[in-house]
């Protein structure tokens, strides 16, 4: 690939400059007076990317799967059962987390395609009269499919069945690209990373915790060392660390939060949900399918495009890297060889997306497709002609 061109997976993104020169520190001592004012930034701008007023913030040296893991081996104990959905590689990953963990997974599995299933969860909840269930797990954003389940939806079916499972929330490819409400959608372990929509190098685990989440901390009964949030809550008292914390990156998610919340979060998931809406569009004049089953469940971050029965995916993603120095995402699981997927999360203009898309129509017709040259762009261009495109260079100036 081409160091010069944008990058189209899913994550990790592309980095702006002002973020890279933010995370470019010379070394300093963490156990100095200006780590605690740097710390407390970062957790602050996290909190208010998330929309939350109370939730507690814990940051790691780490990825998502860091935080998937934080929120288990902080809150359950050994034998608890979580409901959880399989509709694709992330919830699959979690849900064998789970399993490594010796909790009990009440699952079910839906066509990688389709969203988490509201009515079903709604069910187990209200036949487990025990409570036996202690956390529903939900992959907002999953990132192989490109499907969004609605978690609000989720929410309300919890509180419908009168359940008092903790709720935990995978935004890793979400926040901070899409409308999350923490506090609104009561959600007790949010969970994200660096890479993504805050636009950083992969190397920070993120995630956020509820007062309910918090006290169930006290009675939690699985391994926890590096990912305990006690030491790191009580280090946080301090003003430090429980260990060497990756100062830089912390640096460039204060930096990353400035950023977003200058843009204004609701600019920031328009400007998102139309540069999607132009790659659907293309999509669209492709002829091809979308994986994603219909068009509620449509990712504002990710779409994951199905090519024709009998031609391997594969082979666009690997076209497109060799002759023209550009990277899409490839399919993962149960959809790989089926689809290929483009990135339009993070640091994203209309302008920069339409090279992604005209890259992949290139692609396309170079394999053989029958695809007219130039449709792609030109139905993603009458998407992007109707309103008037915020860039980050603007947003960080």
């Amino acid at each position: 690939m081409s160091l010069q061109n944008p990058i189209f997976i899913p994550g990790p993104t592309n980095m702006p400059e002002v973020l890279r020169r933010a995370c470019d520190l010379p070394t300093i001592d963490h156990r100095s007076a200006a780590f605690p004012t740097l710390l407390a930034a970062a957790r602050s701008g996290v909190q208010s990317v998330l929309k939350s007023t109370s939730a507690q913030v814990f940051i790691f040296p780490a990825t998502g799967t860091g935080g998937w893991e934080t929120a288990l081996a902080n809150t359950l104990r050994p034998g608890d059962a979580v409901l959880a959905v399989r509709n694709g590689m992330f919830s699959h990953k979690w849900i064998k987390m789970c399993r490594d963990f010796g909790l009990e997974v009440v699952m079910t599995e839906v066509p990688w395609g389709e969203g988490f299933p509201v009515d079903w969860a709604q069910e187990q909840l209200e036949a487990d009269k025990d409570h036996k269930i202690k956390a529903v797990l939900v992959t907002h954003n999953e990132t192989a499919t490109g499907v969004r389940s609605d978690v609000a939806a989720v929410r309300s079916a919890i509180d419908a069945a009168g359940h008092p499972a903790l709720f935990f929330v995978d935004g890793v490819s979400s926040i901070g690209s899409m409308e999350f409400k923490f506090d609104d959608w009561d959600v007790d372990v949010a969970v994200t990373g660096s890479q993504k929509g805050f636009m950083l190098p992969a190397g920070l685990g993120i995630t956020a915790f509820s007062d309910k989440a918090m006290r169930a901390t006290d009675q939690a009964g699985l391994p926890r060392g590096y990912f305990n949030i006690q030491d790191m809550a009580a280090s946080y008292a301090a003003g430090g660390y429980p260990y060497t914390p990756a100062y830089g990156l912390l640096n460039g998610l204060k930096e990353a939060c400035d950023m977003l919340l200058d843009e204004g979060l609701d600019a920031v998931f328009t400007r998102h949900s139309r540069i999607a809406n132009g790659v659907r569009a293309a999509v669209q004049a492709w002829g091809l399918e979308i994986c994603a089953a219909h068009p509620d469940l449509y990712s504002e971050t990710v779409t994951a495009i199905r090519t024709p029965a009998r031609f391997d995916a594969g082979r666009v993603v690997a076209h497109a890297e060799a002759a023209y120095g550009v990277s899409f995402g490839a399919g993962l699981g149960d959809v790989a060889g089926k689809v290929f997927r483009i990135g339009h999360l993070g640091s994203l203009t209309d302008v920069m997306t339409l090279s992604g898309i005209a890259t992949a129509e290139m692609t396309l017709v170079d394999l053989g497709l029958d695809i007219t040259l130039g449709a792609g762009v030109a139905a993603a261009q009458n998407v992007y002609r109707q309103g008037k495109t915020t860039t980050f260079l603007e947003a960080a100036e």
